[in-house]
């Protein structure tokens, strides 16, 4: 089985043929990402309708660069999966209206996936992880802890009351005039910090909760930075190198209670895991903390390549494969979502943030 997966739900353009091999082993044939910085970088984030124009003017020449690689075309492509939601819907319509020509002109069937369902199984694409497991879903959008029972059975554990973890990347970096993307010029800028030169608050630590919250440790780091305006190079790279550290001891007690959580529902087996995905999943410093906690706790961590941490159609692929192999398709008329919450029986979170809470 071949599948042609799409994904444009914000500002990369990509495509990816995934598969299975005659044992059933995940098989990447391709991933082609082409990324927009350039063309956000003057307006310090993702402008949405260039970001649709862009999509527009690329994917089918990403889709093309895809087949090539993986050595096939479309009339040897058994299923195209594409991104319908969450996103940006200007994005989203370019890569489903698509996905549905392809599939209408070549006789393919096709699937709309849930951008959140793909991250959530890259690690059963990279790693062939069995069900159950634990997720820490962390980006730009969205911070979450998962567990994941199988295909289509998601529940949410935790969730952010207000800002999202790379929310708060992404803001401390303009504030401190870092250049677009935020997250990872955060995590550049850290590498030559002090962590321990700032001691940030971390909201809801100590409290008979799950959720977090980040809009209080946003608000520290602007503090912090008034007060030593001008702000010098060693200024900055501390600030950075501590929101790190903050933002990885809050996510390392979360799901510190988290796995307590799981053990109690599933028992002990002989190996529990915890997925790591999002794009903050390929920010070093996290990746090491959540390492340090599961050596501790005694689980393994699974945390895919950053190439497929951050938007990519290969997980999107994957997740439509696993959906065509249970005899799924969508119609035509699907249309696109801006919200789609993985878990649609969680129950909404009040809060400043509450737009990030119910997503």
């Amino acid at each position: 089985m071949r599948i042609l997966g799409i994904e444009t739900s914000c500002d990369e353009t990509a495509a990816a043929v995934v598969g299975r091999d005659r044992r059933g082993k995940p098989l990447l044939c391709s991933n082609v990402v082409l990324s927009q910085i350039d063309e956000h970088s003057a307006f310090g984030g993702v402008v949405p309708e260039i970001a649709a124009r862009a999509h527009l003017a690329a994917l089918d020449k990403v889709i093309e660069l895809a087949l090539e690689e993986a050595k096939t075309n479309l009339k040897d492509i058994d299923g195209i999966g594409v991104t319908s939601g969450p996103g940006l819907i200007g994005g989203l319509m370019v890569g489903l209206m698509t996905a549905k020509a392809l599939s209408a002109s070549c006789g393919i069937p096709y699937l709309g996936i849930n951008h959140l369902e793909g991250h959530a199984l890259t690690a059963r694409l990279t790693d062939g992880l069995d069900y159950p497991y634990l997720l820490l879903l962390v980006s730009g959008g969205h911070t979450q802890i998962l567990c994941v029972r199988g295909l289509g059975n998601y529940e949410r554990w935790a969730t952010t009351i207000d800002d999202a973890a790379g929310e708060v990347f992404d803001k401390t970096a303009k504030l401190l005039g870092l250049p677009f993307p935020g997250g990872p010029n955060v995590e550049k800028a850290a590498r030559k910090g002090d962590p321990q030169r700032f001691k940030f608050p971390m909201p809801l630590r100590g409290q008979d909760t799950l959720n977090m919250s980040f809009s209080g440790l946003k608000t520290a780091i602007r503090q912090q930075a008034e007060k030593l305006a001008p702000l010098s190079e060693q200024d900055i790279a501390d600030l950075c190198a501590s929101l790190e550290k903050t933002m990885g001891d809050v996510l390392a007690d979360r799901c510190a209670k988290a796995m307590a959580r799981f053990l109690e529902e599933h028992g002990s087996s002989q190996t529990n895991f915890l997925v790591v995905a999002g794009g903050v999943a390929s920010n070093t410093h996290i990746r090491e903390r959540m390492s340090e906690l599961c050596e501790e706790m005694q689980w393994r961590l699974t945390a895919p390549p950053a190439i497929l941490c951050t938007d990519n159609a290969a997980m999107i692929g994957w997740a439509a494969l696993e959906r065509f192999e249970q005899g799924e398709a969508s119609p035509l008329d699907l249309s696109p979502r801006a919200r789609w919450p993985l878990d649609a029986d969680a129950v909404s979170v009040i809060g400043s943030g509450r737009k990030g809470a119910r997503v």
